[in-house]
């Protein structure tokens, strides 16, 4: 149970869409259900439709009860007597001076205390012009704290996420913006300091002398349904590497911090993605594998190829999965690949972290005087959909002599305790709230993203690619596998 319930309005941007309904209208919800938001909010939806508050509260209503996560409607009724929807057009001025009185006026009555957290649900291109609005009817202007959480795409490209960061930067200053990767917000994401930190049954083995190559990978089994118009502009590199994959990479590779605060962390993180080695166009053929699915089955379902998709063009090269071999060339992890790999219309929807220790230095287990090779010591993260740690070891196989089989110790989060959130969104909404940063994306791992990503973007819109060159329900292209073999390892599938 979280503590510390601060009063607050929250100001929800693209309040009709669909990423309100499915998972920022239930997490806001849920916050005030548990008592970790002040009975002194507001909730301010506002969308560019023309409904009226009730019809509204039919659709926050609609919402928490369609989640799947929320059995119980406890104090659902009060949480509706703190929304107000708000019509705002965001090319009109008027509406936001308008809102800035209706925020004014029931901030006074829930006694808010001035705080103010707004929320873009909205696309990239409308952040300039909702901050300048904000700006110019002066709802920035308040006695408590203002926050904004954005979402990704944090641009689309290194000159595009500069230009967008200078023109919100007239509005929110970098302390002020929160840029939202709901993959931090997961309980086995965040789950990874604590492993490495506080075990020193890791960390004094977590480098180059102990560990081979480390493996993180994130399949979805779905295509890009009724996202094809943003994902065709987007694709895998945008939507999931240059994001979540990286941020994944830089909390399993970052040094010890000083201390837990947020500025600490990120120090830390910085000097990972800093790290991580830069490909020559050449290098980047060798090291970067794409892929785009054609059409097969997945979970016995027929699917259609990714060129069949809605609003997605005959002829796309738009990659739909990426795999990567990276290398962070510094004292700790130099000679270490970590292998990444992210891709839609998968075999299964998994997320998973492996990392693989070296082979002790000489076997002494053999049968009948011919070698027997031990298993692989793996630390397996399950972030999703099974939350799990297990550590798989050699033990002694009674059955046979000088033999050996492997067991794993594992740690099941539903099996152990009782999951609480109904989103990774819940935590960082939060966390928002509480001016905790820790967990969102900061400029400069932005930055460094970009500079790391767009040498591959660049080359690979340059040349066109044989797609599609992996089935839907497969494990991606035959090429992915081969950047792991070529080294002596496998991709773990555990």
């Amino acid at each position: 149970m979280r503590h510390n319930p601060i009063p607050a309005t929250i100001l929800l941007f693209g309040s009709t869409g669909d990423l309100s309904k499915r998972k920022l209208i239930p997490s806001i919800f849920h916050l005030f259900q548990e008592g970790s938001l002040s009975e002194q909010f507001v909730f301010i939806p506002i969308g560019r439709k023309d409904i009226s508050n009730d019809e509204y509260k039919e659709i926050v209503k609609a919402s928490i009860q369609a989640h799947d996560k929320i059995t119980s409607y406890d104090k659902i009724d009060e949480f509706l007597s703190h929304v107000y929807y708000q019509q705002v057009d965001n090319d009109n001025l008027d509406d936001f001076i308008r809102l800035n009185k209706t925020v004014r006026e029931h901030e006074n009555s829930y006694q808010t205390e001035g705080n103010r957290l707004f929320y873009f649900a909205l696309p990239p291109s409308t952040f300039s012009t909702v901050s300048d609005r904000l700006r110019d009817s002066k709802i920035t202007e308040t006695n408590g704290f203002k926050r904004l959480i954005i979402e990704k795409p944090f641009g689309k490209d290194l000159e595009s996420a500069t230009a967008l960061s200078e023109a919100i930067s007239t509005t929110f200053d970098e302390s002020e913006i929160y840029r939202i990767d709901h993959y931090l917000g997961k309980e086995m994401v965040q789950n990874i300091e604590v492993i490495r930190f506080s075990n020193s049954m890791f960390e004094p083995l977590w480098n180059n002398h102990y560990i081979s190559n480390v493996q993180i990978t994130s399949s979805e089994s779905l295509g890009v349904l009724d996202r094809g118009n943003y994902y065709d502009q987007s694709g895998v590199v945008r939507d999931m590497f240059q994001n979540h994959m990286l941020q994944m990479v830089s909390l399993l590779a970052m040094e010890p911090p000083s201390t837990l605060s947020s500025e600490d962390i990120r120090l830390e993180k910085v000097k990972v993605l800093k790290s991580i080695r830069r490909y020559k166009p050449e290098e980047i053929k060798s090291n970067f594998i794409r892929g785009q699915y054609d059409e097969g089955t997945v979970h016995g379902e027929p699917v259609i190829a990714y060129r069949d998709e809605k609003n997605v063009a005959d002829d796309s090269n738009t990659p739909t999965f990426i795999a990567a071999r990276l290398y962070i060339d510094n004292f700790r992890w130099a000679g270490v690949p970590f292998y990444v790999r992210t891709g839609k219309s998968m075999k299964d929807k998994r997320t998973q972290i492996v990392v693989e220790f070296k082979e002790v230095p000489r076997n002494l287990y053999h049968m009948d005087d011919t070698h027997h090779e031990l298993a692989k010591n793996l630390l397996v993260i399950n972030i999703q959909p099974d939350e799990s740690i297990s550590l798989h070891l050699n033990v002694k196989n009674d059955s046979r002599l000088n033999d050996t089989k492997t067991v794993n110790l594992s740690y099941t989060v539903e099996t152990a305790e009782e999951v609480a959130n109904v989103d990774a969104y819940e935590n960082l909404i939060y966390d928002c709230l509480n001016g905790d940063s820790t967990n969102f994306t900061h400029l400069d791992e932005l930055m460094l993203a970009w500079h790391i990503v767009d040498p591959v973007i660049n080359t690979w819109e340059t040349d066109i690619a044989p797609f599609p060159n992996y089935r839907s329900g497969s494990l991606g292209p035959v090429k992915s596998q081969l950047l792991a073999q070529r080294d002596g390892y496998k991709w773990w599938d555990v």
